[in-house]
């Protein structure tokens, strides 16, 4: 089997990833569970050691090929035609090479596609501030942000500056204007892209990732001189969110920090992927924050352990916990018990789902 014959496997098998590595059978990931993939790439005692790399060597750029040697992996998009596209990390692995590719839909989806909740669509009538969404790998952020900037482009002339490694979804310029621009080709780092960002006139800069205080600075920035700023963060719910960003800065800066973070972000989504009760896929679970002037007083005061409280109160405007969309899911039938209760921060809540007989 070919690469792109693996690829399109994952596809026929309405996989994620496709995950490669010396010495071990090719597996895709179908619905959350890894399944090996039967073929004759599957390295024995005495086969061939590398046939990772006789796969992906050959689709490597050859800034990619240096990356590889440098830093030990790579980051870059693969795209198969008629297949789909696919973000790829090659990475070295004990004296080997392993891969992994993620699949990204050809076309952007909705949020109802997504099962987001039809609340976060208030996100894309903003103008300013900071807007993150937040969870762990493969918990579907790049395909919610996707979504936002699909319905900001239906409806909206807008200036979106994205800044991502790599690029994902590819977007046509609608009733707005993208500028696509992918770190180590159209930019050498997220720094220096972010600041010539500020010099392209855009209404909206998508940053794909605040990967450190310097990222995390400058986004902060560029939403404090006026624009409106899409991100992620790998952390899970509001308050962890809003600690994350504050604690990659030293106690000294930490003050004013705090200031910028409570004038400039405007909401946060996390989301979590969890198995659909008919195993047959998977829906999120989410924990949604829209900034009022009680929660800007908290960040300002460092008071984040209030922040749940907060979103108690707030449902009036929109906002949950995650704990409280779990809870939603399972009542419905969405997602099983045990799913619920082994997600769930408070697990007593939640031990009504484990005793129901069946």
């Amino acid at each position: 089997m070919t690469l792109d014959d693996l690829l399109r496997d994952v596809v026929a098998r309405a996989g994620s990833d496709l995950h490669l590595q010396d010495g071990l059978p090719p597996k895709v990931r179908v619905h959350g569970d890894l399944v090996e993939v039967p073929n004759d790439l599957a390295a024995t005692e005495s086969g061939v050691r590398d046939h990772v790399g006789g796969l992906v060597l050959p689709v490597l750029e050859a800034r990619h090929r240096a990356m590889l040697d440098r830093d030990g992996e790579a980051d870059l998009a693969y795209s198969v035609e008629g297949v789909g596209r696919f973000r790829v990390n090659v990475f070295r692995h004990l004296g080997g090479l392993g891969a992994v590719f993620r699949l990204i839909p050809h076309r952007i989806p909705t949020l109802a596609e997504l099962s987001i909740p039809a609340e976060v669509e208030r996100f894309t009538h903003m103008r300013r501030g900071l807007v993150l969404v937040t969870g762990p790998t493969g918990s579907g952020k790049s395909s919610t942000l996707a979504a936002l900037l699909g319905m900001i482009n239906a409806r909206d002339a807008r200036h979106i500056v994205t800044i991502e490694d790599p690029i994902e979804y590819m977007h046509q310029n609608g009733l707005s204007t993208f500028t696509q621009r992918e770190i180590g080709r159209d930019a050498s780092d997220f720094a220096e892209a972010l600041r010539s960002a500020g010099r392209q006139d855009p209404d909206l800069v998508l940053l794909g990732e605040m990967r450190d205080r310097e990222t995390i600075g400058m986004a902060l920035t560029l939403a404090e001189m006026g624009m409106l700023v899409f991100s992620t963060l790998h952390t899970n719910g509001a308050a962890r969110t809003l600690d994350r960003i504050v604690e990659v800065f030293s106690e000294e800066e930490q003050p004013q920090v705090r200031e910028m973070l409570a004038e400039t972000l405007e909401g946060v989504l996390s989301q979590i992927l969890c198995r659909r009760a008919t195993q047959d896929g998977r829906v999120p679970a989410t924990e949604l924050m829209f900034v009022n002037i009680a929660i800007r007083s908290m960040i300002r005061d460092g008071e984040s352990h209030k922040i749940d409280s907060a979103l108690q109160s707030g449902r009036s405007q929109g906002m949950h916990r995650l704990d409280d969309s779990l809870f939603r899911l399972a009542m419905d039938g969405a997602i099983a018990g045990d799913e619920a209760f082994s997600k769930a921060n408070e697990k007593e809540r939640f031990t009504r789902f484990l005793t129901q007989p069946e």
